[in-house]
This record gives structure tokens, sequence and C-alpha cells, in this order.
């Protein structure tokens, strides 16, 4: 097997095609966010852990590099400063300068106060790892043990929180428990709902909001994606620049298309058609067409829930025809709910069949054929 060189290890916490979340240049739609945090930092009421949470793809990530960024480069006297006998008057943005030396040294990740914890590559399997290991956590805990040379911050960055096995989970709530001065753990969740309430107990919320539309396309527009006339993309994503992007580079809004039109002929959906999509899913190779498949599944689930609910009379189509088969196939409200409830149960199957290393192609069509079965009168 050919060796892999440390350049050519992709970054587990960096969408495909997108920049790392420390090379976005700027923060878009989170002004409350990166308010509330100044707040606690001018305050002095600085908080030792920091759970960032909201949608996936809307920039925690990004968020967290930003504070990141400017704890290390704040002065060793921070915190509750004011302009009274010459101190520097209290910040009033998370910028901070790209050329100070922990921010460019943190930028190539070799600032020694700054520890990122992720996904680790698996040299063995020539892979990287499904999950963030426990092995991982012992080194924030030995980063931790270790005192900053110059006095100033230090910052660790889990990112994301959703993927810690259970070891992990258990050994980062020893350090959230017993944090040692002048730490900040920024901690990245999709999911908080999941982890385990003693984490988030321990934890100050940083939340972060879905993006309108306009924040989206020009956010898109920074990662090097134009958005103009792609209409079902925008849609789909549902205001995450990550969900877009993803969408994009895996032709999603084709995918998605092709769900539409399988539904459109449910019940009695066509088998061939359904064993073709979950062909495409089969083996390690298609990972990602798996995983944006089912996606696709569940937002056409929930956009039939949402269809049936609301009765929309202005709903913007997402794919050709998908006005007429949402409205044959979820006309009211207890149609509604049934799709709902399917969104929810194939959601916990997925996740069964991840945790026991499933056939992807009989997952997908295993989905589909749930569909199909809900369809029916």
């Amino acid at each position: 097997m050919a060796t892999i060189t440390a350049d050519e290890i992709p970054e587990p916490d960096c969408a495909p095609g997108a920049p790392h979340p420390r090379d976005t240049v700027k923060l878009l739609g989170q002004d409350a966010a990166e308010a509330a945090f100044l707040d606690a930092y001018n305050s002095a009421r600085m908080h030792h852990a920091w759970m960032i949470t909201g949608p996936r793809g809307v920039g925690k990530a990004t968020l967290a590099w930003r504070i990141a960024k400017f704890l290390l480069s704040q002065p060793e006297n921070d915190g509750a400063q004011d302009s009274m006998f010459g101190a520097p008057p209290a910040p009033t943005t998370l910028d901070a300068d790209e050329n100070h030396p922990a921010v460019r040294r943190a930028q190539s990740l070799g600032e020694p106060r700054l520890f990122l914890c992720r996904r680790p590559w698996d040299d063995k399997a020539k892979r990287l790892k499904k999950d963030i290991t426990v092995d991982e956590v012992r080194k924030l805990k030995s980063f931790f043990a270790l005192s900053a040379a110059d006095g100033g911050w230090r910052v660790a960055i889990v990112d994301d929180m959703d993927l810690l096995n259970t070891s992990a989970a258990n050994a980062l709530l020893k350090v959230l428990e017993e944090p040692p001065e002048k730490t900040i753990l920024l901690l990245v969740s999709h999911q908080p709902a999941r982890l385990l309430p003693t984490i988030r107990s321990r934890c100050r919320d940083l939340r972060c909001a879905m993006l309108p539309a306009d924040l989206q396309a020009a956010a898109l527009e920074q990662a090097g994606y134009d958005t103009m006339g792609d209409v079902a993309t925008a849609e789909l994503s549902g205001g995450s620049v990550g969900s877009a992007l993803r969408l994009a580079q895996a032709d999603g809004a084709d995918r998605y298309a092709a769900l539409v039109k399988l539904a459109n002929s449910a019940p009695g959906l066509d088998r061939s058609t359904a064993l073709g999509i979950a062909d495409k899913c089969a083996g390690v190779a298609n990972a990602e067409t798996y995983d944006i498949t089912v996606n696709l599944i569940d937002l056409l689930l929930n956009r039939l829930a949402r269809f049936g609910a609301l009765q929309p009379t202005d709903w913007i189509e997402a794919a050709p025809n998908e006005y007429a088969t949402l409205a044959k196939l979820s006309p009211n409200a207890a149609a509604a709910r049934k799709w709902a409830q399917l969104a929810q149960d194939l959601s916990a199957r997925v996740g069964h069949a991840r945790a026991v290393n499933l056939d992807p192609s009989s997952v997908i069509l295993d989905m589909l054929l749930k569909l199909d079965e809900a369809a029916r009168p």
C-alpha cells in the first residue's frame, strides 16, 4: 500500500473543497454569538468551557477559531479592561491581527498554547478514524498539564463533540471537572442533546444561528462557490453553508430530483430505479455518496412533513415536479405526522446500521422501501 505523507492526510474538520475554518476570512451572520463571548470576556466572567452549537455548516468551527486567535493574541493582563491608567480599551470585536506571532503559529498549527482535538488518522487502515478516540483526549489532558511559558491563555478546540466515542467522552468530562487556570475549551457540537448531560451542564452554550439567504450566498461566494441561479441547492441547504457546499460538490440537486421522481411513483415505486440508487452507495469507496443519499432521503421526508403541516401555496421547489409530488403524498396534517415519524424512525435505523456496519446499499434500499410502504393508504 502506498505511503501517505503528512501533507496528503485530509483534515477531518474541513468540508471537501472548502477552506478550513481557520482560513475563513470573515464569519457572517453570527454577530450575537460573538457579542455574547466578548461580553463575558470584557466583564471577567469567562467560563472555562464553551459549547458552540447550532445547525451544521453555519460557521461554528469558524467561530471557535476566531475566539482562539483572539485569546492567543491578547496581552497577559487581558479581560475586564478599561481606559483608566493607560490600560487599553476593552475589545469590541474578535478580529485578531493576522501578523501577530501567536496567530501566525495557530494558522500553521504550530502554536504551543493551542490544541486541536479531532478525528485522528489511522495509519494502518490509511483513512481517518470514524471517532475521536480516548488517546486524543489524553493528549488534550497532557496539553493542559503543561504550563504556558508566557502566562497567556491556553485554548483547546474539540471539533466535533458528536464524534467522541464513549471512552473519549468520559475522559473529557474529567478535564471539564478540573479545568486549569487561564484555559478555555471550545467544543463544537451539531447535536448537543446527544452528548452526556454531565458534559453539557459544565459548559456555557454559545448558539450559532441559521444564515438568511443573502448571508448564505455571501459566505458561499467567500468559499469560492457561486450560487447564482442554483435555487435547488439554496433551498435544500436551508441556510447552511457547509450543507450547500457538500450538495454542490456531490451533485446533490440532481440526486434529490431523482429521489423526488422516484417518490412520485409511490406507492408501488419502481424497484429497479430504487436498486440503482442503492447500488451507487455500495462499498467503502462510495461512502460520500451513501452519506449524501441518506441526508437527501431525510430531507425529502422532512419536506413532506413540512408541506403536509403547512399546506403552502408559495412553496419553492427544490426539484422538478416537487410540489405535485409532495401534494400527492402529504395532503394533510395527518400525513405530515406520518412522514415526520418515518424520518425519526429511519434516522434511528441508520444510526444502528452504522454501529453494526451494515451494507450501505441495503440500508438505502430499506429506506426507499419504507418510504413506499408509508405512501400506501
